[in-house]
């Protein structure tokens, strides 16, 4: 099982959007993968509309509650956990619990008896509590970068805070792939946002992903941009970023 946090303290990196086609991707390759929505924006369930009844913030609040009582399957081989707007306030409540950097872990130990083969996490634009959780529950880190000055560095903050988190808590988390976004062909900054990233990444980097009408069309129709536009460039791009990742990882 690979369990894949896919992470950026800085928002607008199409975050979300990598996360959700690459578990569509995965999930087309007859992967069975569980989609977690840690950010408090809800956008997955929003994304799909499809919405758990017991979602995010019961999973990591409710005593009582496990990971297989917060599931909606969106199809056979692609489940989701939804949230909305009250994971904000599990944030604040699991401040006070015992090694609450490690809630996370202990609400999904069971899902090491589970048939999943990938469970992909999309977290917040943050370095917070619920990140912590999810970075250290997670072996792998995915990290979209917009091909801009600014997003550039975002991944160097990210590479710290990772560096931070495995020397601190004693974990082996790896960066496994850089996702560059948001790339436009026309643009200098984009091109040399790019070509430092090959440069320095060479090993993990993806292809990039062009900026899209497509993409930014999908949501509307609750589908992944394989279902929504299966022949367009994005759905192309997005489907060789799932097969570098899946070839790139690696099971714990």
């Amino acid at each position: 099982m690979r369990k894949i946090a896919v992470i950026n303290q800085k928002g607008g990196v199409g975050k979300t959007t990598t996360a959700i086609n690459l578990s569509a991707g995965l999930a087309s390759m007859n992967k069975k993968v569980l989609l977690i929505d840690l950010d408090a924006q809800g956008n997955i369930g929003t994304y799909f509309k499809k919405y758990s009844e017991r979602d995010a913030y019961n999973l990591l609040v409710d005593k009582n509650i496990t990971y297989k009582d917060c599931i909606v399957e969106l199809t056979d081989k692609l489940h989701l956990i939804t949230s909305k707007e009250t994971l904000e306030k599990a944030e604040v409540i699991i401040t006070e619990f015992e090694s609450r950097e490690t809630t996370l872990i202990r609400k999904l130990k069971e899902l090491k008896d589970s048939n999943y083969d990938y469970i992909i996490l999309d977290c917040p634009p943050s370095l917070g509590l619920l990140n912590q959780n999810a970075l250290l529950f997670s072996n792998e880190a995915v990290i979209p970068v917009s091909t801009d000055f600014l997003g550039v560095d975002a991944l160097e903050k990210m590479e710290k805070a990772v560096e931070s988190i495995n020397t601190h808590f004693g974990h082996d988390l790896k960066i496994s792939a850089i996702v560059p976004t948001m790339f436009d062909k026309r643009n200098k900054i984009c091109k040399e946002s790019l070509n430092y990233l090959n440069t320095k990444h060479s090993e993990i980097i993806t292809n990039s992903v062009r900026m899209c009408s497509k993409l930014k069309e999908a949501p509307r129709s609750g589908k992944s941009i394989y279902a929504y536009a299966k022949n367009s460039v994005s759905a192309r791009e997005y489907m060789d970023v799932t097969n570098k990742i899946d070839f790139l990882g690696y099971s714990d």
